[in-house]
């Protein structure tokens, strides 16, 4: 592990003991607290995602993946909105999509400290990765660019500081840059009581004639890519992950802490207990296993022998912490349903792990596919 890596992994341990101190109040205000906001921003988290010429430590996607897992652990909300930002400049820092000038002054703002998120879904849309066409629109003025439109599940909320806003301009996809103080942003907090993530600010917006700069606009028309997006996957399965493997420390915290009249001495002790915790931690340890190896062996010059991987891991370590989680709740009974423990907690902001593309028959026929080429060709392991 290099220096860099072995600053930004204390960091986030730093960062992780102070969220989780918050993490349970967050959940029950269904909110995200300004403190770790203001702790993400000012610890230089994020840098480790922008080059280094802007500012950042330009860490691979492994390191970076195992200092987020670390966060996750900690509050899977908060690592989320972390996320956001980690996924988008992961991958531009590999596709290279926008101006040079954008992505420099962009990148320096996160090595600054700035929160960023791509504000993409809508209402009528769902998720854009199934593809559709943007009701939110921009139209150039003489003051610049005027967008109205309604957005939804913004991960990060009022704490974000730009939003690169997905729209249409004319019969054309665009993004542009909005500015989180920019007026006529209309926020719906809509969000706070959901099943999962319930601190993670995902909530509507509404653009109002909201006028920014003819400079602000970031892409236009057919952008071409290099591939698929591998950072959103990784970044997304570590959040559920992380949720899973504090799940599992707390119900081994538990363990050694129960202690039955009639037994006498910790629950831990029991074989059947040491049993379950050990079925839990083997497939917890299999599933983080594979999703460091897929970013270690992470290549952006070679992505379509790359990513199928990436899916791989990502489609086990969601529906692990899926799983896990349940897991943990059986081993620990009765007590884990209420909010004494963490653990309900974890296993709620674990189920959401489905939701994030590419999931289900998507990412196994992704697999599959891969799969079939790989035996055919005579490569398969």
């Amino acid at each position: 592990m290099t220096l860099h890596a072995q600053s930004i992994m204390a960091t986030a341990r730093s960062l992780a003991d102070a969220v989780a101190s918050r993490a349970a109040e967050a959940d029950r205000q269904g909110a995200m607290p300004p403190e770790d906001a203001s702790d993400l921003m000012e610890s230089g988290f994020l840098r480790m995602v922008v080059p280094a010429e802007y500012g950042g430590l330009d860490l691979p996607m492994a390191d970076c993946i195992a200092a987020h897992l670390e966060l996750a652990k900690a509050s899977a909300s908060t690592a989320l909105v972390a996320g956001m930002t980690i996924q988008v400049f992961g991958n531009e820092r590999e596709q290279r999509t926008w101006p040079q000038a954008m992505y420099a002054r962009l990148c320096r703002a996160v090595a600054e400290g700035a929160l960023i998120n791509s504000v993409a879904s809508e209402p009528n849309m769902g998720s854009p990765s199934r593809g559709a066409f943007y009701e939110t629109n921009a139209v150039l003025t003489d003051d610049g660019w005027l967008i109205n439109g309604h957005k939804q599940w913004i991960t990060g909320g009022r704490h974000l500081t730009h939003m690169l806003v997905k729209l249409s301009i004319g019969e054309e996809d665009a993004t542009i840059l909005v500015p989180a103080d920019a007026k006529g942003l209309d926020w719906h907090e809509t969000w706070g009581e959901s099943l999962s993530l319930r601190a993670s600010n995902s909530h509507d917006l509404y653009l109002n004639d909201v006028l920014v700069p003819e400079e602000n606009l970031v892409t236009r028309g057919t952008v071409p890519k290099k591939g698929p997006n591998a950072w959103f996957p990784m970044v997304s399965a570590s959040v559920y992950l992380g949720a899973a493997l504090a799940a599992r420390d707390a119900v081994i915290a538990y363990a050694l802490e129960r202690v039955p009249t009639a037994l006498g001495e910790p629950i831990a002790t029991l074989p059947k207990i040491q049993r379950q915790i050990g079925e839990l931690d083997a497939k917890l340890q299999a599933a983080r296993t594979l999703l460091l190896d897929a970013a270690q062996r992470w290549d952006p010059n070679n992505r379509e022998a790359a990513y199928p991987r990436i899916v791989m891991a990502k489609h086990v370590a969601t529906t692990t912490a899926a799983s896990a989680t349940g897991d943990a709740l059986r081993i620990a009974g009765g007590s884990a349903i209420g909010t004494a423990l963490p653990i309900e907690r974890y296993f709620r902001d674990s189920q959401a792990g489905s939701m994030h593309p590419p999931s289900g028959d998507t990412a196994l026929e992704i697999i599959g596919r891969y799969a079939i080429d790989r035996f055919q060709e005579g490569t398969h392991a």
